[in-house]
């Protein structure tokens, strides 16, 4: 496995304390704070981990204060209810005494059911697009030097993104990214959900930033998530090409809002997100 992936996973890999307590490492991904799919990511995996014989379905979490990348994360989980079909979780990140984070998660025993779901839009295949992160490093120089360490520092995962976007230009807040990890990596559907919520959080709220000319490797705006909602509809590996298909319907009062649909290659919708942060202009 590539050296970056088996970080990322043992990052997800929590040090169980007690029956309902929970330890994770934190990364320093250059970014001021930690990341958000980090905390996102670790805390589904810590309520995955008091639950048996159910998959997670939905998520619903809020960012509280900045976390320190320099020290451990304790995640608390509250075994909510465990009925016939469903469970819920509810999970709260700790880190130099205060909470950091909150999330409820709930799970569901597998049931079949009517089916249906929106059409992946009609796009260019990965194949065809150049990798996002060469495409942004070509711009390194003119960068403030707080977002270069963020984009010359490497990923486990790549993004392609279908639309050239660049900054100063407003366009429409919509946006399709493929993304995928960049090797293979262990089939476990909780470790494969635990890291599409991490990796949820890249390019989601910068979705808002586009129809204001705005970008957040420019320097011109402060993007912070406020809170995260997934939804998991159908199975999925994230190290095979999904897509992300970004839509942002408003921003206002210093806030942005951004919707996210991930489709599998064979167009399958497997998973919906929406988040709204802090986007503050930089004058």
């Amino acid at each position: 496995m590539n050296q970056l992936l088996a970080d990322l996973v043992r990052l997800l890999e929590l040090e169980r304390l007690e029956m309902n307590l929970f330890r994770g490492e934190s990364r320093d991904i250059g970014s001021p704070q930690v990341f958000g799919g980090q905390v996102l990511g670790q805390a589904l995996m810590a309520a995955c981990g008091t639950v048996e014989g159910r998959s997670v379905h939905s998520l619903h979490a809020y960012f509280l204060r900045r976390g320190d990348f320099n020290a451990p994360i304790v995640y608390e989980v509250d075994r909510s209810r465990d009925g016939a079909s469903f469970s819920a979780r509810r999970v709260v990140a700790i880190q130099h005494g205060q909470q950091i984070f909150n999330m409820a998660a709930s799970f569901q025993i597998e049931e079949d059911g009517p089916d249906h779901q929106v059409p992946m839009p009609e796009v260019a295949p990965p194949e065809e697009l150049p990798d996002l992160t060469t495409e942004v490093r070509k711009h390194l120089s003119r960068m403030p030097a707080e977002r270069r360490r963020f984009w010359s520092l490497e990923r486990p995962f790549e993004f392609r993104s279908v639309e050239a976007v660049e900054a100063g230009e407003p366009r429409p807040g919509v946006r399709n990214l493929w993304f995928r990890l960049v090797d293979r990596c262990p089939d476990d559907p909780v470790l494969h959900r635990c890291l599409l919520a991490y990796m949820s959080d890249y390019h989601l709220l910068e979705t808002a930033t586009l129809p204001h000319g705005l970008a957040y490797r420019s320097g011109d705006v402060t993007l912070a998530s406020i809170d995260h909602a997934m939804w998991f509809h159908r199975p999925l590996r994230v190290d095979e090409w999904l897509l992300y298909a970004l839509i942002s319907p408003s921003s206002s009062g210093s806030r942005g809002v951004a919707f996210g649909r991930i489709f599998d290659r064979e167009g399958r919708l497997v998973a919906s997100t929406a988040q709204e942060g802090l986007m503050r202009t930089r004058n």
